[in-house]
């Protein structure tokens, strides 16, 4: 049985990394997918791909998800050649990690206009759609470091906390309207990123998880499918860390 049979879905920056997991998760269960990234390029379209030899539609937009104006044009696009969004993921999100003394507005304007504004962005735009249809669910990748801090990521660690806040207020004002809210925290997930770690650095990462490993990005998929599914048709406001123990 597939989990999301027919549900049409919209994952910001999913060309790659744990978007892109999301994306083809999802769409082996069924799911019609839209997703966003900064630009389609070869690698959008290997995704996109990727995406149709499950048998349903892809479609990729080339938006800034922290420009509130596509945010808006991307939502109407999509819910045009869809019919509808049933599930929001609001992946996007980038790095610019550096002591606090040293950090430089930018960099933390960065941070939290990419990580932070663009989930509201594109909240704001598919909750009247959601409204009418009276469901929806709505999923926000937070991250571990949004729940304990973390040296280094001031702006990172807040932008994904403010992420976390963001899901429960969503949660407790649109759950009368049969939409629902949930925020994934990731903890050290293995990716492009991580493998250019040193192995040091690597092994005294995973020494302080309690399973001993670093994620997949498809275990964080997985979490996402549960959320998007009527299988957690009661669970709203929630923070979901995948984390392997580590943020215990």
């Amino acid at each position: 049985m597939q989990l999301l049979k027919d549900k049409k879905v919209l994952i910001t920056g999913a060309a790659r990394g744990i978007g892109k997991a999301v994306a083809l998760g999802m769409a082996g269960q069924g799911a019609d997918i839209a997703f966003t990234d900064l630009k389609i390029d070869d690698q959008a379209k290997e995704t996109i791909k990727q995406i149709e030899a499950f048998g349903v539609r892809a479609i990729a937009y080339a938006s800034d998800a922290a420009s509130f104006e596509q945010a808006h044009q991307v939502v109407s696009q999509a819910v045009h050649e869809l019919g509808r969004i049933d599930v929001l993921v609001n992946n996007a999100g980038i790095t610019r990690d550096t002591l606090l003394l040293r950090m430089s507005e930018q960099q933390w304007d960065m941070v939290i206009q990419v990580n932070l504004k663009s989930a509201f962005n594109f909240i704001h735009a598919l909750t009247p759609l959601m409204v009418k249809q009276k469901g929806g669910s709505i999923i926000n990748m937070s991250s571990v470091v949004g729940l304990s801090g973390n040296t280094g990521q001031a702006n990172y660690s807040a932008s994904k906390a403010g992420l976390i806040a963001l899901t429960k207020s969503v949660a407790k004002e649109l759950g009368p309207r049969g939409i629902r809210a949930n925020a994934i925290a990731p903890g050290f997930i293995i990716s492009d990123m991580t493998d250019q770690l040193s192995e040091a650095v690597r092994k005294a990462w995973t020494d302080t998880i309690p399973l001993r490993r670093g994620g997949t990005p498809q275990e964080v998929a997985n979490v996402c499918i549960f959320l998007a599914s009527e299988l957690s048709s009661f669970v709203s406001g929630q923070v979901i860390p995948v984390c392997g123990g580590m943020y215990t």
